[in-house]
């Protein structure tokens, strides 16, 4: 099982980050010293994909944009001589195969990841959704990847939540396999807590069977009015096709206020020449805050 492809759905709104996002796509925001959506491309480039299909609106291609040649932006660099700057502007260009695809309406990630079928046809192929980012061992798109092969069967990545947080996720309920794989029985979107199989939350991290296609194809609109792609997991799923990974490592929702700032800190004090000074800084914020 080759998996080279790797969907990205990028159409939606981002209403949870407004008014940031009035003008500026969620995923161009900035974590540290990269957009988003570069550290979700650079993860899958790691696990071996080369095409990045990303699933995009009319509003979206400045996206697309960031993985292309700026020849104005290289020559005013190359005059100033800022060659480490212009060696890393020419690296991100390079980095993947890109190809996008227009969701002409949000109806869903089922929806979006229906709207790649023409590029990804008959092969396996990665979805990673640009919310979550992970960093880390045993995590990440790579691990799925991995799974995928071993077993021939489509993937999704799972962590533990807690109790209260249970609705805000696609829960699966199933069989434990190893100490880090689940044969997956049911899946249920953003159940409430009486009704959740389990705390093992479906985060975006998927590697999905080609057959996909003609169940999301079938498919009536779920929870939210919208073409959940759990509900068309439930196919594989009955077909013994489905399997779920727990991932570890260090997650964050760049979605959430609190994670996304988090997530800037978290990379900042990896930064050797950043690193005393913000802690410093933190130091001295912190007892305004207490």
């Amino acid at each position: 099982m080759e998996i080279k492809k790797a969907v990205i759905p990028v159409a939606g709104w981002g209403t949870r980050s407004l008014p940031a996002t009035k003008n500026v796509p969620k995923e161009m925001l900035p974590i540290f010293r990269k957009p988003i959506v570069q550290y979700i491309v650079e993860e899958g480039i790691e696990a071996g994909v080369s095409d990045v299909v990303f699933v995009t609106n009319q509003n979206k291609t400045i996206i697309e944009d960031h993985f292309d040649r700026n020849f104005l932006l290289e020559q005013l660099l190359e005059r100033a001589g800022k060659t480490t700057l212009l060696e890393e502007v020419r690296r991100v260009a390079g980095l993947v195969n890109v190809i996008g695809v227009r969701q002409k309406e949000q109806l869903g990630l089922g929806h979006a990841v229906l709207t790649a079928r023409e590029v990804c046809k008959n092969e396996p192929f990665a979805v990673m959704l640009g919310d979550d980012l992970m960093f880390g061992v045993h995590t990440g798109i790579g691990e799925l990847i991995k799974a995928a092969k071993e077993t021939g069967k489509a993937v999704v990545g799972v962590i533990e939540v807690p109790e209260h947080k249970v609705s805000k996720y696609g829960i699966i309920k199933g069989e434990r396999i190893d100490q880090h794989t689940y044969k997956v029985t049911e899946l249920v979107e953003k159940p409430a807590v009486k009704d959740a199989p389990s705390n093992l939350a479906i985060i975006g991290r998927y590697v999905l069977l080609p057959e996909i296609f003609d169940i999301l194809e079938g498919q009536r609109a779920g929870v939210g009015g919208e073409i959940q792609l759990t509900d068309a997991l439930q196919g594989l799923a009955d077909q013994d096709k489905l399997i779920a990974v727990k991932l570890g490592g260090q997650r964050f929702d760049a979605g959430d206020w609190v994670e996304y700032l988090t997530a800037n800190i978290y990379f900042a004090l990896q930064d050797e020449e950043l690193r005393d000074d913000l802690v410093k800084r933190l130091k001295e914020l912190l007892p305004c805050s207490s």
